[in-house]
């Protein structure tokens, strides 16, 4: 293989905010390639393995969170929680705009069975309180959950494509939207707007898949302990801690709780 035939791989995700004019509607697109290489290599140091159809839920969400954020005013930290009863498994993605990265997992272990399939999204700015939204789910498809939320929750419609070579795009309406044109598009016309709509490109962001975990960050959580070590590490001398946000194995030891902060 010729140097010249070797393309650079980015480590971020190219993120395209698009207005199409005329049609009134914002088209949010990227190719996941970088986020999704980035996931499978977090998967492996950490010896995580998910069942295939769940693993590639888990992608979709993290593909489709990451565009929502971009759709969304900047500073906002979201967080979604899916809770299905077949397969009993709950799926956990969130992402900041502020920081551009995006991070999940997924539980399939203890579990409370629900009594329906929900939807749970958290909204977060700094200085504000969190803003709630709870949907029942009616499909096992991440790309319909994104659509009934938009239509529920943002109270307009959107619509959301898986294309090929991992990339997807979520075409959302705006005031005084062309709704017949809205309804026409689909996935072969999603990817020729900018080709034969008029469309102007209003940002680019770069988004990666990080938690910002560490260990110094979970030591904290573990400070009621000090007291009890020999009821937490019983006869070990390290425990495994998990983050619950990532899944990522942290190793803590008795010396490292003995030390005051």
């Amino acid at each position: 293989m010729s140097e010249e035939s070797i393309q650079p791989v980015e480590d971020f995700t190219k993120v395209e905010s698009i207005f199409v004019r005329q049609r009134n509607c914002l088209l949010v697109r990227a190719q996941f390639t970088p986020i999704f290489t980035d996931y499978y290599l977090h998967l492996l140091k950490h010896k995580l393995r998910y069942e295939t159809k769940m693993d590639a839920t888990l992608k979709d969400l993290l593909a489709v969170l990451t565009l929502h954020l971009t759709a969304r005013p900047w500073a906002e930290t979201i967080a979604w929680t899916v809770n299905l009863r077949a397969p009993r498994v709950n799926y956990f993605v969130t992402g900041s705009s502020t920081f551009e990265n995006i991070t999940g997992r997924l539980f399939t272990k203890d579990i409370r069975e629900p009594d329906r399939n929900m939807f749970y999204s958290q909204t977060s700015v700094s200085g504000q309180e969190p803003r709630t939204t709870t949907l029942d789910l009616a499909t096992n498809d991440p790309i319909d959950w994104i659509e009934h939320f938009y239509q529920q929750s943002e109270q307009r419609p959107a619509k959301c494509f898986r294309l090929d070579d991992e990339n997807y795009a979520l075409l959302v309406a705006q005031p005084d939207y062309d709704e017949e044109w809205f309804e026409e598009v689909d996935a072969a016309k999603v990817v020729d707007i900018t080709e034969v709509e008029q469309t102007k490109l209003l940002e680019t962001r770069k988004f990666y898949f990080n938690c910002g975990c560490s260990k110094e960050r979970i030591l904290p959580t573990l400070a009621s302990w000090r007291s009890r070590l020999d009821e937490l590490f019983l006869d070990d001398q390290e425990i495994t801690v998990n983050c619950p946000r990532c899944g990522s194995h942290y190793h803590v030891s008795r010396d490292d709780l003995s030390e005051e902060p």
